[in-house]
């Protein structure tokens, strides 16, 4: 925004700094597990080498920290507070915007980057409020009870604690090494097993990115990524990492089906070939690594690797040959019951001093719960009102009877799903353009016209849908609600059908034509 001259901006932020997932998500061990090249936004505006391939949690949210620096938003920043309502008010062409401080104002435009994965989500365990113990949520870790910080310092007062983790996504992954080294006794409670790979991370050689951060450069990792993991065929593999190795895998297998043979069926059988191969070398580096040979079976992911969010770790298997580490594995079952001193798994009870949990995040619920909010449009319409029956917008970022509000955020879009900011990056800069357009012509109001919405929304049906992530038959995880049927809504919680790099494309042409085709400005 303020690159598009845009500079009366005000950021509404409930955290207490710029850095949303890295503000609030300070547990040891917390690293992003796509490459620091394409997951730190602004690099190369900023200037910032990333220090290491995945880097951890301090330095994404110094990032963070420096973009507010650098752009000047935090001299109009709210922090510690949270917006309760948005209301449209024709009569003046703004929103209105009350929060929870009392703060009563109005903005021509608003943009809604309230994040996915932002409120904790606790486990339905009976009992669970009965413990007397010590418990916290990852995502509110208690330094104060452990010992330690975010930089890496040991766990130095869980000595003597016996410790209970319940969970194990990516989050219990980058945390269980450092417990496992810290705890008299660790259990690491096990509903299903995440699939780990190798994350092989690595310090960025200085000499060698002063020799690729010519201009453009990161967006052109950022398109060579994309790419890597679409059908398209990218003559180099930039990133190399976990995602764009099983990609490579899928699209080979699918290259060498005979063009007469090409059929969805054989696309499915190739992609299930490739799967299954890459998944037998996941579960031959739990053997490699897990001394004890029941443990290291019990780790083993018998499932597809996008029915979960794949990890990739180089300590997380190796924490089990720990002598305080203990797999408890629940055999998909999960706990049955937290008492007042532990927890109960197949009718064994574990006292414990401490339950942390990492149960993740609400997904899939309703956008006016996790926001906070129900934003109130044109003639009173609610969002909730207008997404009744699941999702409707254009690109995922305009919604009819929402005049001047913007959603940045990546389903109905390019729905990529492996590198959240990609996606969010190419929204704030539609929203930008399109904030510039309207006035360059002195329009007051922008809004996606119901016939251009509607046949988006059209569009967005013809594809396949998520047919290789998180299917109903796979094990529970947030990439299929659980293992709950979502409800028919769900069935618009999708990307472009051409895939990602696709719409990425297709965004840029549609920008850069300068009619900002759908939208109306008035």
């Amino acid at each position: 925004m303020v690159e598009a001259g845009v500079t009366d901006v005000r950021i509404i932020e409930k955290g207490g700094d710029f850095g949303g997932t890295w503000y609030w998500n300070r547990y040891p061990g917390a690293q992003c597990d796509t490459a620091s090249m394409i997951y730190m936004p602004l690099l190369e505006e900023t200037g910032h080498r990333p220090s290491e391939k995945y880097a951890h949690a301090p330095e994404i949210l110094e990032q963070c920290q420096r973009i507010g620096r650098q752009f000047g938003l935090y001299d109009n920043a709210l922090f510690h507070t949270e917006v309760q309502s948005l209301t449209w008010e024709a009569e003046i062409s703004a929103w209105r915007i009350r929060t929870n401080r009392g703060d009563d104002f109005t903005a021509q435009f608003i943009g809604l980057g309230t994040g996915p994965l932002h409120v904790p989500k606790l486990p339905g365990i009976p009992g669970i409020e009965r413990f007397k113990g010590h418990s916290f949520h990852t995502s509110r870790w208690d330094y104060d009870y452990t010992g330690g910080d975010p930089g890496g310092a040991p766990l130095d007062r869980l000595g003597d604690k016996r410790v209970a983790i319940i969970g194990t996504g990516a989050t219990s992954v980058q945390c269980v090494p450092h417990l496992a080294k810290a705890c008299e006794a660790l259990y690491v409670v096990q509903r299903t097993p995440s699939s780990v790979d190798v994350r092989a991370n690595a310090p960025i050689d200085p000499d060698w990115f002063s020799s690729i951060a010519t201009p453009g450069w990161q967006q052109r990792w950022l398109e060579n990524f994309t790419e890597n993991q679409g059908a398209g065929v990218a003559e180099v593999d930039l990133v190399q990492d976990g995602w764009t190795d099983l990609s490579r895998r899928i699209r080979s297998k699918m290259m060498a089906i005979p063009r007469e043979d090409l059929t969805p069926q054989a696309m499915m059988a190739a992609f299930e070939d490739s799967d299954f191969e890459k998944m037998e070398e996941i579960r031959s580096r739990v053997d490699s690594i897990v001394g004890d040979s029941e443990t290291a079976q019990k780790l083993k992911a018998w499932y597809r690797q996008l029915c979960k969010r794949p990890c990739f770790h180089d300590a997380y298997l190796q924490a089990f040959n720990e002598p305080a580490a203990h797999l408890v594995d629940t055999d998909g079952k999960g706990v049955e019951a937290i008492t007042e001193d532990g927890f109960v798994v197949g009718g064994v009870a574990y006292p414990v001093d401490c339950i942390i949990y990492a149960s993740g995040f609400e997904v899939g619920t309703a956008f006016e719960r996790r926001a906070g909010f129900d934003l109130t449009g044109e003639g009173g319409l609610k969002l909730s009102q207008a997404w009744a029956e699941g999702m409707q917008s254009l690109h995922g970022i305009h919604v009819h009877g929402f005049p001047n509000a913007f959603f940045v955020q990546p389903t109905q879009g390019a729905n990529l799903i492996s590198n959240v900011p990609h996606n969010l990056t190419e929204a704030g800069r539609t929203i930008a353009m399109t904030i510039g357009h309207a006035m360059d012509v002195g329009a007051n109001e922008v809004e996606v016209t119901k016939a251009a919405q509607d046949a988006w929304v059209a569009l967005l049906l013809t594809g396949m849908g998520r047919v290789f992530m998180g299917s109903p038959d796979c094990t529970p995880g947030y990439y299929n609600n659980e293992g709950e049927d979502p409800g028919p809504a769900a069935k618009l919680n999708v990307g472009y059908p051409a895939g990602a790099s696709a719409y990425f494309r297709y965004i840029d042409a549609w920008r850069s034509k300068g009619d900002f085709e759908g939208l109306a400005f008035r």
